[in-house]
């Protein structure tokens, strides 16, 4: 039945063409963000899941950062501690060699004089980011233990935690300017002998057996400084390689995060594109339909002719 005052082929056709309508703006929108999830209206779940990773992956890079920060300090202090061995080994050397009879004692110790002046100036150099661990003033607030941000963590209930990689430099630093405890300015006792590193002056010993009995133990105690150097470079080598390690994860850790965001939120190209174009023939095609929808009332006043 023809009805002027109802055009029910007109309006099936017009709810097609709008429903063409809204599913092409979504194809457009789609293609043009790249984002198949854009917004939270899209998909409440999976936007607050690829919002959360996003915002996880934002502090991780500040964490690389921080691992950077601390990489390079490890480095200065790691150097810093080489150099002064090897001054150590150097002195060590000076004091076998004053030990052969009919030496001159006092320029020997003008080189260890030298010696002792090349190590404090590297501990004082070892700085970067305004942080020496080589020259501390310990007392009042004076905190031992270096942390370097090492991860950001998500527990499964949702809570956030911040993990460290930590140095205790009770043993690592070479002058404590408080207390003289220091691997350098620290006093060392071997047999009858006590000094410190510091403070080592062999320019008055002689060839008398007691002299040269106090030599043998000046190099013991420059021995057990070298000794507790070697362990100092250890412990700051291990943090190194463990904040090499922890930067490697971190940057996989960043790309696993985008990699899942992007399963969630991301659109797929290729199949958009063939959507967009059979949008684009079916929204042709309910136009044509609603125009002859419209045009069949016309056809009534045939009858009438």
């Amino acid at each position: 039945m023809t009805s002027l005052l109802t055009n029910s082929a007109a309006m099936v056709a017009l709810a097609t063409l709008a429903d063409i309508n809204n599913n092409l703006a979504t194809t457009n929108n789609r293609v043009s963000t790249g984002l198949r999830i854009a917004q939270a209206s899209d998909s409440a779940a999976y936007w607050a899941i690829a919002t959360t990773t996003r915002s996880d992956n934002g502090a991780l890079s500040t964490v690389k950062d921080a691992l950077a920060i601390g990489a390079a300090t490890m480095d200065v202090t790691y150097e810093g501690l080489e150099s002064v061995r090897e001054n150590l080994q150097e002195m060590k050397q000076l004091l076998v060699a004053a030990r052969q009879p009919g030496v001159d004692r006092g320029n020997v110790q003008t080189q260890i004089a030298g010696l002792i002046t090349d190590m404090q100036n590297k501990a004082g150099a070892s700085v970067i980011n305004e942080q020496n661990f080589l020259e501390v003033t310990t007392g009042g607030t004076f905190n031992a233990t270096k942390s370097v941000v090492a991860s950001f963590e998500r527990a499964a209930g949702g809570a956030v935690s911040v993990s460290t990689i930590d140095l205790n430099i009770t043993d690592v630093y070479l002058i404590d300017t408080n207390a003289d405890a220091g691997i350098l300015d620290e006093d060392r006792t071997v047999g009858g002998t006590t000094t410190s590193i510091l403070n080592i002056d062999i320019s008055a010993l002689t060839d008398s057996a007691a002299d040269l009995t106090t030599l043998d133990e000046t190099i013991g105690i420059v021995d057990a400084a070298l000794v507790d150097v070697i362990s100092a470079s250890n412990s700051v080598g291990v943090v190194q390689a463990r904040i090499e390690s922890q930067m490697s994860f971190v940057d996989a850790l960043m790309d696993a995060n985008d990699r899942a965001v992007g399963a969630l939120v991301d659109a797929n190209m290729e199949e958009e594109s063939t959507k967009l174009r059979a949008l684009q023939t079916q929204q042709q095609l309910a136009v044509q339909s609603l125009a002859i929808a419209n045009s069949s009332a016309q056809n009534v006043l045939a009858l009438f002719g």
